[in-house]
């Protein structure tokens, strides 16, 4: 189920970067690193464009993360399907930025997919346009573990996950105008003041993001939280990249009968939350 970008994989960042100049995969780690705990994280067809990878391979420094870290467990079973799938279904962000979008998901559109939770919605959402890839990326390995289990069993060809963080992903390894769409469906509100520098969808993510999107793709945002609903509203009204499909007065988006009801849209919808679609497209 798309979830958000909330917690971090235990994975310490300096043995993700060691294995990164080691040329190792997240399979790699699976075997080293404490095991992970889940918790809350983190279309329309379009004729194929081929693209060159060239992209900006400097990361920023010291980024803000939209997500936490905490320690937990990985059960053998996940574990088994996240060794089994590694360098398959499931890619490192080296492995993107170093093979390109092409190489790993071959002629189809793509649609990126910020935080997967435990894949229910993004399972439902590739059975039922299986034209285009949906490229998963989540920072919970128990997660992803679980997505890939719900692939198998519905023997689907068009989902990769990555582990890691999306900007990181967007900035060093994403092609500039190679992605159909970008889903950001009920990230991290993070509801208090001093935190509200964390939240995902911001000025410098949307920038990112349009740069990423190739023209009439589109990006998705859902929120069950109504001050981070205003300020998507907001960044994104004011990107001269993109223009709000809304038709409403308010300048929200009907749920699409197509985005699957999520986990934690459905704890917001029990608590009296008022959940908002916004779909805008880029020029």
């Amino acid at each position: 189920e798309p979830t958000h970008h909330r917690l971090a994989h235990p994975i310490p960042d300096q043995w993700r970067r060691c294995a990164v100049e080691a040329g190792q995969g997240v399979g790699d780690l699976v075997g080293q690193a404490p095991d992970a705990q889940d918790h809350r994280p983190q279309g329309r067809a379009h004729g194929h464009r081929h693209t060159s990878l060239t992209v900006n391979t400097t990361a920023p420094q010291q980024p803000v993360r939209s997500f936490h870290s905490r320690q937990g467990r990985i059960s053998p079973l996940n574990r088994d399907v996240l060794q089994r799938h590694q360098g398959g279904l499931l890619v490192s962000i080296a492995d993107v930025q170093r093979h390109g979008l092409q190489h790993l998901v071959g002629d189809r559109d793509v649609v990126l997919e910020i935080g997967c939770g435990f894949g229910e919605a993004t399972v439902a959402m590739a059975n039922a346009d299986d034209a285009t890839v949906v490229l998963a990326i989540d920072v919970h390995l128990r997660g992803l573990a679980r997505l890939l289990r719900q692939v198998d069993a519905s023997g689907l060809t068009n989902v990769r996950a990555v582990q890691g963080d999306a900007r990181e992903l967007l900035h060093s390894a994403i092609a500039p105008a190679s992605l159909h769409g970008i889903r950001v469906y009920f990230p991290d509100p993070w509801p208090k003041g001093r935190h509200i520098k964390r939240r995902l969808l911001d000025a410098d993510f949307v920038e990112l993001a349009a740069s990423r999107l190739r023209s009439g793709g589109f990006i998705h945002c859902a929120t069950d939280w109504e001050p981070y609903a205003e300020q998507m509203l907001q960044v994104l009204s004011g990107s001269p990249a993109f223009t709000n499909d809304s038709s409403t007065d308010d300048g929200f988006t009907p749920r699409p009968s197509w985005r699957p009801l999520t986990r934690y849209e459905s704890i917001g919808l029990a608590k009296g939350h008022v959940v908002h679609d916004l779909l805008f497209t880029r020029q």
